[in-house]
């Protein structure tokens, strides 16, 4: 479905483009026109947008160590460029400065095993807001191998390094119960295939090192006799100053908005282009191809700063909404990662139809939204299937206070099925994205079919909302473009 051949890998390279405001690859007209139908905007966004805009954050990563992490130049000059495009499209911009408790891992971390049989360095994942230390002691397991509660660490010889399973409560209540029991550190083993990447949650602050493995090592090391390892971390816990970037249409209801947000920060260990640099790449574009359109409902473009660190940004900006203007918000649609390179098509489960929810959990207005999607992939021929509420990414806080919200994913660490593998394509048995929060998360860590299907869906379900969210509040179409209907409906 590629629209356009892809852009030379050169542009990576290149500065020029950084801050460089200017209308995304297309058709000429694209540059002078209102793109007020789904026709006419989907036409104009095209994957070498979104690409122009990930070489971007590319050149930047590059020119910054090789990351975007909020609280580094990395992600200030991302956010600057964000800024300088949208502005230079016509919308207001508003940067939203805030600190948070920042985490770097200022050296890699060092798992090894020492005896029964010294095997040399295991492969394993420092947990971010893990604390520093370098011990070499035995490894005990808890009774209960979550280690959730308390009293899972009863008889827990103190100065052990502790080894518990994923599963049941945070990694942040794990290690602090494994502190408390007097553990020296701490090494948590996925209860899937698959890689562990987690966090410990921007507030934890003991000073234990945490670090992560695959389920076949972590169960390897349980069943191991006698077994004495050494765990190295090396890391930097502090406050520092990140932003969210806010732009909204000059034109549309202000009372009844249509939110539209991605997160712009990268982990520590890459530039983030796949992660989020897909998301992000794909609204700026969906943005700058809407920017002579005039929408019955202002439409507010969010790029959130430290989702990483546990969704900072996001959580900063509606906890600074007042309740009148929460309930201006007539619903938040959120895109991180949507262009996995061993993809598949994820439509956050709205109706709970897949993945059953505590009553309130997913707000009214959020199955409309699910729909609305699926209505875009049937369109076009596409296979998708639900994926859930997880509350790993930025839609959290907008539920908890009762936005209705939706959007789109392909895939992270979780595996691919065999049955996945048959509808898409792809490796059954590897992870989504291979370097899904690893250096290699870069330029080339894409399927493009995926993100020019996805680029086209954000477009799709933007402009619906823009014109109408009366499948969400009641609220009318502008003139006779009809709500998430055919392509070929026409706005006034």
């Amino acid at each position: 479905m590629l629209k356009k051949t892809m852009l030379a890998f050169a542009l990576v390279c290149g500065t020029a483009i950084v801050g460089s405001p200017g209308a995304s690859a297309g058709p000429q007209s694209c540059e002078s026109r209102s793109n007020n139908t789904i026709a006419k905007l989907l036409e104009c966004v095209t994957v070498d947008g979104v690409r122009e805009h990930q070489a971007a954050f590319q050149a930047i990563a590059d020119a910054n160590a090789g990351i975007r992490t909020s609280g580094t130049p990395g992600y200030d000059q991302s956010a600057a460029y964000v800024a300088d495009r949208m502005t230079a499209a016509g919308y207001k911009v508003t940067v939203q400065s805030f600190q948070f408790q920042t985490f770097i891992s200022l050296t890699p971390s060092v798992l090894e095993q020492f005896a029964p049989t010294p095997v040399g360095p295991v492969v394993n994942n420092i947990m971010s807001y893990s604390g520093s230390g370098d011990v070499t002691a035995p490894v005990s397991t808890p009774s209960a191998i979550t280690g959730c509660v308390a009293s899972d660490f009863a008889g827990f010889t103190p100065g052990n390094i502790a080894l518990i399973s994923r599963g049941a409560c945070t990694f942040a209540i794990k290690a602090t119960n494994a502190f408390n029991a007097g553990a020296a550190g701490v090494v948590i083993y996925n209860n899937i295939p698959g890689t562990l990447n987690g966090t410990l949650g921007s507030t934890f602050t003991l000073n234990i090192g945490v670090t992560a493995v695959t389920q076949a090592v972590g169960q390897q090391l349980a069943s191991t006799s006698g077994l004495v390892m050494r765990l190295k971390t090396d890391t930097f816990r502090g406050q520092a100053t990140t932003s969210n970037v806010i732009a909204e249409t000059k034109h549309g209801n202000k009372n009844n908005v249509v939110m539209v947000g991605a997160h712009l920060d990268s982990v520590n260990a890459g530039p983030g282009i796949q992660d989020n640099g897909s998301g992000s790449a794909a609204i700026l574009e969906v943005a700058e191809q809407m920017a002579k359109v005039k929408p019955r409902n202002a439409v507010r473009f969010a790029w959130w700063g430290a989702e990483e660190s546990g969704l900072v940004g996001s959580t900063h900006y509606v906890n600074g909404l007042s309740t009148a203007e929460r309930n201006k918000i007539a619903l938040y649609l959120n895109f991180d990662m949507i262009g996995s390179p061993n993809y598949f098509f994820g439509v956050y489960d709205g109706d709970e139809s897949t993945f059953v929810k505590p009553p309130g959990f997913v707000p009214p207005g959020s199955a409309q939204i699910e729909d609305t999607f699926e209505r875009y992939y049937n369109s076009v021929g596409e296979p998708f299937q639900d994926t859930d509420f997880s509350g790993r990414s930025d839609y959290g806080p907008f539920i908890a206070v009762g936005i209705p919200a939706g959007g789109l994913f392909t895939g992270a660490e979780g595996i691919k099925t065999a049955a996945e593998a048959l509808t898409y394509g792809g490796t059954a048995g590897q992870q989504y994205d291979p370097c899904y929060h690893l250096a290699c998360d870069t330029f080339a860590n894409i399927s493009l079919h995926a993100l020019d299907v996805n680029s086209d869906a954000v477009a799709y379900a933007t402009l619906n909302y823009a014109m109408s969210t009366e499948l969400i509040n009641g609220a009318k179409s502008k003139g006779n473009f009809k709500p998430d209907h055919d392509h070929d409906e026409v706005a006034a």
